[in-house]
This record gives structure tokens, C-alpha cells and sequence, in this order.
């Protein structure tokens, strides 16, 4: 883990690189995998398309803060941190609502995947206060 903090430490904007990959696997796993499987996951082809939209967003954001973000990359790596948490309440809220139609699959997927996004904005917020001292 310390070793993860101190490479980003070296090379914050890394941190937008990581999270664009990281989002765009998230989109192309529920705009495209999971819709394509939606009989072995349950969670309704609409809603899968929605999730795929907002990842989507926040790969094109995170990659354009990786090229363009040379000063000042702090307060937008806190609005990519902010909306990957959001993304994981959305989820969340969806995983709830639509509890009875998922599989087993779906309800160990989702849960994983959210905890994926929390380490990765554990790491972002680390970053930030490693650096802010």
C-alpha cells in the first residue's frame, strides 16, 4: 500500500490515468458485458445502460484532468473522489431497489465493485492529504 501512495505521491496526475481506465472498465462491464448477460445478473438493461452513461462521463473527465490538469490537479481530483462516491450511492440505492430481481452473481458483483471504487477514492483522498503536507 505504501509503495501505491508513494508512486502517486511522485506522480499525482497519474491518479486521473488510473481512475479513467478504471471508469471506462466500469462502462464497457455494464454498458456492454453485463447487458449482454443481463439473465445471469438481473439488473434491468435501462438501468445497467444508465450506470454505463455516468462511468462514461467520468473516464472522459478523469482522462482530460490527467492530460490537461498540470496545476491545481488537487480540487479536481476531490470532484472525481466526490462523484465516485456518488457513483457507489447510486449503485447502491439501485442494488436495493431492484434487490428481488438480482441473482446471486449480481448481488456479490455490485457490492465488489463498489468496494473497488471506495479503495480507489481511499487512495485519491490519501494522495491529497500526503501531499497537502
Amino acid at each position: 500500500m505504501q509503495q501505491i501512495i508513494s508512486y502517486f505521491k511522485n506522480k499525482p496526475n497519474h491518479l486521473f490515468l488510473a481512475d479513467a481506465i478504471g471508469a471506462l472498465l466500469t462502462a464497457i462491464l455494464s454498458g456492454v458485458i453485463l447487458v449482454k448477460l443481463e439473465y445471469l445478473f438481473g439488473m434491468p438493461t435501462k438501468v445497467l445502460y444508465g450506470l454505463s452513461i455516468l462511468a462514461s462521463i467520468f473516464a472522459i473527465y478523469s482522462f482530460l484532468c490527467f492530460l490537461f490538469a498540470k496545476k491545481n490537479w488537487s480540487i479536481y481530483l476531490i470532484i472525481i473522489a466526490i462523484a465516485n462516491i456518488f457513483y457507489c450511492c447510486i449503485t447502491s440505492i439501485l442494488v436495493i431497489y431492484y434487490f428481488d430481481n438480482l441473482t446471486l452473481l449480481a448481488r456479490l458483483f455490485f457490492p465488489l465493485e463498489i468496494m473497488t471504487i471506495l479503495i480507489v477514492v481511499y487512495f485519491e483522498l490519501r494522495i491529497i492529504k500526503v501531499l497537502k503536507h
